[in-house]
C-alpha cells in the first residue's frame, strides 16, 4: 500500500509541487510555440512587428538559456531572479507589441504565460527566501 502525503503536515512539499508544475508549464508555454508554429507565420509576424530577421533566433536562444537557468536547481538563486526578470520583460513587451500591431486579442495572449510566471515567481520566493 502507498501512503498518501498529508500536506497540512508539510506545507513545503505542497509549495514545491505547485512550484514545479507551474514552472514547467510556464516554460513550455514560453518556449514551445516558436518550435510548433508554422515557420511562415513566425517570419510574417517578425516582419509585421518590424523586427530584424535575426531576432527570432536571438529570442529562441535567450529563451532556452532562461528556461535552463530557471529549471536547473544547481544554478544560483540570483541568476534565476534575472531569468524571471528577463521573461517578465519579454512577455510584457510581446503583449505591448502584438497589441499595438496585431490587435487587442493577440496582445492579451502573452499575458497568460506572464500570469503563470508570476505564480511561479511567488512560489520561487516562498521556497528560497521565507525560511
Amino acid at each position: 500500500m502507498t501512503k498518501q502525503i498529508e500536506f497540512s503536515q508539510n506545507p513545503d512539499k505542497k509549495a514545491k509541487r505547485i512550484y514545479w508544475i507551474i514552472t514547467i508549464l510556464t516554460m513550455a508555454l514560453i518556449i514551445l510555440p516558436s518550435y510548433f508554429a508554422p515557420r511562415a507565420y513566425l517570419i510574417q509576424t517578425t516582419k509585421n512587428l518590424q523586427f530584424p530577421d535575426y531576432f527570432p533566433l536571438e529570442l529562441d536562444i535567450l529563451k532556452m538559456v532562461g528556461a535552463i537557468t530557471i529549471l536547473v536547481p544547481a544554478i544560483p538563486t540570483m541568476l534565476k531572479e534575472w531569468a524571471y526578470v528577463g521573461f517578465g520583460i519579454l512577455l510584457l513587451s510581446a503583449s505591448l507589441a502584438h497589441g499595438m500591431v496585431d490587435g487587442f486579442v493577440k496582445g492579451v495572449a502573452p499575458l497568460i504565460p506572464f500570469a503563470l510566471l508570476t505564480v511561479s515567481y511567488y512560489y520561487f520566493r516562498r521556497l528560497n527566501y521565507e525560511k
